[in-house]
């Protein structure tokens, strides 16, 4: 049998952590984080659906022209804050943007580590920036739909 970190406390640090573990607070904050099927049936299928985009950006160039051509228009017309999630971004990377001189990829989110679309302006490609979800929705449709 295996020591826990617990046994090794001195019973009253153990029953101070005991009592907390079992709050209801902690119970609800605990099976908030539990997924249902419906949960993990949209992450898989959007985990797919992100997978098939992206090796088809890597695969096919004609993919990536014209999901970057898209992008660009909707930059063009709605501009950086209609399309990306990110706008405090470097002046030289934001020209980049405007001028249509960047790459499309399905790279992890800065704050959430879950895969999604982004672009990265020309130049710094460390400046990975998240296209907004409703926009990435629209865009990985239309590379699904399109052949």
């Amino acid at each position: 049998m295996s020591d826990s970190f617990l046994d090794h406390l001195p019973s009253r640090e153990r029953e101070k952590i005991r009592k907390r573990l079992r709050s209801p607070e902690e119970y609800e904050r605990l099976r908030d984080k539990v997924k249902g099927p419906e949960d993990l049936e949209r992450e898989l299928k959007r985990s797919e659906q992100l997978a098939e985009v992206k090796f088809r950006i890597e695969t096919e160039p004609e993919t990536m022209e014209r999901l970057q051509n898209r992008i660009a228009d909707d930059l063009e017309k709605r501009g950086v804050e209609g399309v990306l999630e990110e706008v405090s971004l470097p002046e030289s990377a934001r020209a980049a943007l405007e001028q249509g001189r960047f790459m499309v990829s399905v790279e992890a989110h800065p704050q959430t580590q879950e895969d999604t679309l982004v672009v990265l302006p020309e130049g710094n490609i460390q400046d990975k920036v998240p296209v907004k979800p409703a926009m990435s929705e629209t865009y990985i449709q239309s590379v699904l739909t399109e052949k």
